[in-house]
């Protein structure tokens, strides 16, 4: 047993002896010396690279001896472009220069592994810092505007008098998109509601979406896309930042503030958000087109550094709703017997996280996961209340490693959901067990070809096993071209929450029964990426993307001779199918041009004449000019179309366009802006009458464009 222990010891130190003798890179703050992890390093001109551990280091394996010409990169770095002679003889530390400017080099994580998004076979689109800190300029309290001009994405108002929204993405529903916070997928099911979106944007460092099916690594509703909201993470320096913005609709008045800092052993981040809205009016027909409203966001998140290679992060994020809409004399305390229709929203969210990560080896890490979130929802109109609540666990374990020109992740995850409505004599009830286990394979076969294959199996407890292949590839076609294509199976668990049951506030709307079954889909998409510039100030990218998506037997909503809604599998698939068409000009570095297109054919094949899938535009374009000079000034103005709508009823609605226009301008640490958001008030009550019959019992037409008309905001940001 001696002589066991022995050579045991013998082993692990000649192991760690020749992991220490292998000459490398440490990557380091060039003022703090603090060392870097995740920093991006590559050999230029060939795919072998990686990215560095938690002591800042990396060794590369299979460098052809002699001058090579290495890249280093990091998030708010400046690029270093170095000659350095192979094979090494010693470590060589490398120290990179903060600059906030410098954010061409996009590094993504939502597919689990740190890496240049030009490197990822898997289509991603990053919404950087930079964009982030503009669109908070005109949404202080929510991401709405963040997604609103992005191609292929819509944000759609699901009710007239709470102003909920959803995400579509490619033209299906909102619930077949996942959304996830920091990778935890807290907002589904029942948590869906009261808008998902006001989510602040001041702590958010990047916004990464994935379009086309994701199911692999996020399981069940990642039919039609992911999107991942990353935060900020401390740094040694102290940052702190606020917003006080007012708007003109209704007098609507926003705060947000975040710090951040950290030292050797501990670090936190603290995010406060609140809103207060008065009821607005803007046809003066007594009903709300923005609800009374009062919101609150509360997210502290602890960072423990227990060493260079061990990690835990805690968070809690907590909000606090109330909406109160409807008739403005009800609102008002004047409400009589016909003046009586109201809509009454209180919520609180809670979620809780952990994160605990540990880095074995320069090329081998594992991360567990685990969240926990509370949703408390009551809605009130004359006659009815509803009141749920919703808890939902989420466990997950990866191991991550690399070995030679493979990246390889696997993992397991368990979800359980449980729904259970309160004060009701039947309540009913939603209660879900998924166990899933994946693996997710990125290989470097050569230096202009990447593939990334996954297989993801799923088991939930009341409706059987789902295997989910997914298989992306990435084919540099040379220094100017490249393309991708990609494609995956996916499902969606039945539920009773969805865009249509939220218009009824739920009511006459029947339990899931055990007839119902999962929805299942495939999909693919196909892009083609072209960059190249014109002399010396003129840069330009055109990305071409074609995707296609099929869900097979597809929940519908139908209601019976009683009156009460119930879903039921339909026969016959929806299929989406179309095209995105993305340019960006930037000229001089200051001045900026983006236009897209999107083409979208969407069709429900069990439908009886019309197919065409509600309030879906066939045709948008959206356009922004940017002119900024960076600590100075920025001033933008933006553009969108959108095409007549198919309604439920079959009727079309007009196509209309909107503008915007912000200003902004920085006196050292402090920036005043305003913003004109549909300043040629386009909004639906123009087109049409969006409320009928009588006011105590309104009907509300459905929702496809603006309905509180034009808005004007401004405020000053602080930034230290």
């Amino acid at each position: 047993m001696k002589k066991l222990r022995l050579l045991y010891i013998f082993f692990v130190v000649a192991h760690y002896s020749f992991a220490q003798s292998i000459p490398g890179f440490i990557v380091k703050d060039s003022k703090t010396k603090e060392s870097l992890t995740g920093a991006t390093v590559s050999i230029k001109g060939t795919t072998n690279g990686g990215t560095t551990d938690a002591e800042g280091r990396i060794n590369l394996k299979g460098v052809a001896d002699g001058e090579q010409t290495v890249v280093f990169s990091f998030i708010g770095y400046k690029t270093s472009n170095q000659k350095i002679s192979f094979p090494l003889m010693a470590d060589i530390i490398i120290l990179l220069e903060s600059n906030d400017e410098e954010l061409e080099e996009v590094v993504v994580s939502t597919t689990r592994i740190s890496r240049n998004i030009e490197s990822i076979p898997t289509r991603i689109e990053a919404i950087s810092m930079e964009e982030i800190d503009e669109k908070a300029n005109m949404r202080p309290n929510n991401v709405s505007m963040l997604l609103h001009e992005s191609t292929g994405i819509q944000v759609q108002q699901t009710s007239y008098t709470s102003a909920n929204q959803s995400i579509r993405i490619q033209g299906l529903d909102g619930r077949y998109t996942q959304i996830l916070k920091d990778g935890f997928p807290a907002f589904g099911g029942f948590s869906s509601g009261l808008s998902i979106l006001d989510i602040p944007p001041l702590d958010l460092r990047q916004v990464e979406i994935i379009k086309g099916s994701a199911s692999t690594l996020y399981g069940g509703g990642a039919i039609a896309g992911v999107v991942n909201f990353i935060s900020k993470e401390p740094r040694e320096k102290p940052e702190f930042s606020a917003i006080i913005n007012q708007t003109s609709t209704g007098g609507g008045t926003n705060f947000s503030a975040f710090s951040a800092k950290r030292n050797a052993k501990v670090g936190y981040s603290f995010l406060v958000s609140g809103t207060i809205q008065k009821p607005y009016d803007v046809d003066k027909d007594d009903f709300t087109e923005i609800p009374k409203s009062r919101d609150l966001n509360i997210n502290p998140r602890l960072f423990v550094y227990f060493n260079d290679k061990t990690r835990l992060v805690l968070g809690n994020s907590t909000t606090f709703q109330y909406r109160f809409g409807g008739d403005m004399y009800v609102i008002k305390g004047k409400g009589d017997d016909h003046h009586a229709y109201y809509e009454k929203n209180e919520s609180v969210r809670n979620i809780t996280t952990a994160q605990l990560s540990r880095q074995i080896s320069g090329n081998t890490q594992w991360v567990l996961k685990q969240s926990l979130s509370v949703f408390d929802r009551q809605i009130r109109i004359p006659g009815y209340s509803f009141r749920g609540l919703q808890n939902h666990t989420y466990t997950d374990f990866s191991y991550i490693t690399q070995l030679n020109k493979h990246t390889i992740v696997t993992g397991a995850n368990l979800i359980f959901d449980n729904f259970r409505e309160k004060e009701s004599d039947t309540p009913r009830k939603e209660n879900n067990l998924i166990t899933g286990a994946y693996v997710q394979d990125n290989w470097d076969l050569t230096e202009k070809l990447l593939f990334e294959g996954g297989f993801r199996l799923d088991y939930a407890n009341r409706y059987g096993l789902f295997a989910l292949p997914r298989v992306s590839a990435l084919y540099k076609i040379s220094e100017n071209w490249s393309s991708r294509l990609g494609g995956g199976l996916g499902y969606k668990l039945p539920t009773m929450f969805t865009e249509a049951t939220e218009t009824l506030a739920f009511r006459h709307v029947l339990a899931i029964d055990n007839k119902a079954k999962a929805e299942k889909s495939y999909g693919s998409t196909i892009d083609f990426n072209y960059q190249n510039s014109v002399g010396e100030n003129l840069s330009f990218t055109v990305n071409q993307l074609f995707f296609v998506t099929q869900i097979n037997r597809p929940l519908v909503l139908t209601n019976n001779a009683d009156n009460a809604f119930y879903f039921e599998n339909a026969m016959k698939p929806v299929i989406s199918k179309g095209f995105e068409t993305n340019v960006r000009i930037t000229f001089a570095d200051w001045i900026k041009l983006f236009a897209g297109y999107t083409f979208t054919d969407a069709k429900a094949t069990y439908k009886i004449g019309n197919q065409t899938v509600p309030l879906l535009p066939k045709n948008k374009i959206n356009m922004a000019l940017l002119a900024e000079k960076h600590r100075n000034f920025k001033i933008g103005l933006e553009a969108y179309y959108s095409d007549r709508q198919v309604l439920s009823d079959g009727r079309l609605t007009k196509p209309f366009w909107e503008f915007g226009l912000f200003l902004e301008k920085t006196f050292g640490k402090l920036s005043v802006f305003a913003n004109a958001e549909n300043f040629t008030d386009t909004r639906q009550n123009r087109f049409e009458k969006v409320v009928t019959d009588a006011h105590n019992t309104p009907r509300f037409n459905e929702v496809y464009t603006h309905t509180e008309g034009r808005s004007f905001n401004g405020g000053i940001k602080i930034k230290i």
